[in-house]
């Protein structure tokens, strides 16, 4: 991981094309960026850095188009002002931010507002395309949850500091969707096959394991982030080393405790490397009846919770982002994400969002509804 940004700073030409978008936005003074949505991102500026603030936090600092927007805008700016030498990002409240807001997303997809609701991945993906080819170095304050489009609009940058209120996940096929924002690029280079347990169960991380696997670059005490915050705040710098060295000072370190799943590493390789999830059920199946282990029971358990379509999706997606770069991920999900919401193959991104975060009767009706029945095709 700590090569991850070095890996993702080519900027190939076919993903300009799909991506040009907001990534070619005029540097507008950001004077001039006001409008009546405006205080759903802030910016603060430092010494020599500036820094966004996502600030929804009733809904967990969703993003929205909005934001998407406006976060384009500044980071333009930002890039482009030989001032200012790195850049931050913090959400407000009690997360970093919960991923995409998907309810107002089902609302736009069941009134037909197609274009609309494709504006708002067009807008995100480009500013998350935008933070993987930043000329400069960014850092990440994870405090709080960090899920989904919240992991997007942060793994690319050159730090990530996790804290002791950090939860991550990206829990996508619980809703009938697949881990997009970047994810299928970053999961698949996590160590090992850990990447397709995050990405098919949705289970949570905690900051230990975040650190343990590479999603965090740095861990501290939540209470000690207004220090960091404020010593960075005075660094005049563009040099990420000067920016570590200023980290170090205030950072903890932490280690996964026994029962965490960064410790089963050799049994989630045997199961989740499997080429096909039904082979990757069999398998945990096979373990839970062998050994009686209560992590291979709970882990069917998400499983069979999830979208089967999605798991299958989910799967070949994240093997492919193993062998892609990060730019021909972020536009291979960027035409899955416009194929999950055009509901042609299957309506399960709409009912999973209806069953979890409309209606909460947590009991989505996937079509189709099993792994035997249709979904033989996707892998």
């Amino acid at each position: 991981m700590q090569s991850f940004k070095a890996s993702i700073v080519r900027r190939c030409a076919h993903t300009l094309r799909a991506l040009t978008l907001y990534r070619t936005l005029s540097s507008l003074p950001e004077n001039i960026l006001n409008d009546d949505l405006d205080n759903q991102v802030l910016a603060e500026g430092r010494a020599s850095s500036r820094m966004a603030i996502l600030n929804r936090p009733s809904v967990l600092n969703a993003l929205n188009t909005n934001m998407g927007d406006k976060l384009n805008r500044l980071y333009k700016c930002w890039e482009d002002d030989p001032d200012i030498g790195f850049v931050m990002m913090r959400g407000s409240g009690r997360a970093f931010c919960a991923g995409g807001d998907i309810v107002a997303l089902y609302h736009l997809i069941n009134q037909g507002k197609l274009e609309e609701s494709k504006n708002f991945f067009r807008t995100l993906y480009s500013f998350i395309y935008l933070l993987g080819t930043y000329l400069k170095p960014h850092v990440a304050i994870l405090n709080g949850i960090t899920m989904g489009g919240g992991a997007g609009v942060s793994m690319p940058g050159t730090f990530r500091i996790a804290s002791g209120r950090t939860v991550f996940a990206t829990p996508e096929t619980l809703i009938g969707f697949h881990p997009d924002a970047g994810a299928s690029f970053y999961l698949s280079h996590l160590p090992g096959h850990l990447g397709e347990y995050l990405a098919l169960t949705g289970e949570k991380l905690n900051p230990a394991e975040m650190m343990a696997c590479g999603l965090a670059t740095h861990y501290s005490l939540s209470e000690r982030l207004p220090l960091i915050e404020e010593a960075l705040g005075k660094l005049v710098t563009d040099d990420p080393s000067v920016i570590e060295a200023c980290l170090e000072k205030y950072c903890d370190i932490v280690h996964p405790d026994q029962m965490s799943v960064v410790h089963r590493i050799e049994i989630l390789d045997k199961c989740f490397s499997l080429d096909t999830v039904e082979e990757i059920i069999d398998s945990l199946e096979c373990e839970a009846a062998e050994t009686n282990d209560g992590w291979c029971s709970s882990t069917l358990r998400r499983l069979k919770e999830a979208s089967p379509l999605s798991l299958k999706v989910s799967l070949r997606s994240i093997r492919k982002g193993r062998v892609e770069t990060f730019d021909q991920s972020l536009v291979r999900e960027y035409r899955m994400s416009l194929q999950g919401i055009s509901k042609q193959i299957s309506g399960d991104f709409c009912e999973g969002i209806r069953a979890r975060m409309v209606d909460k009767d947590l009991a989505p009706k996937w079509s189709p509804p099993s792994l035997e029945q249709g979904v033989g095709r996707y892998g």
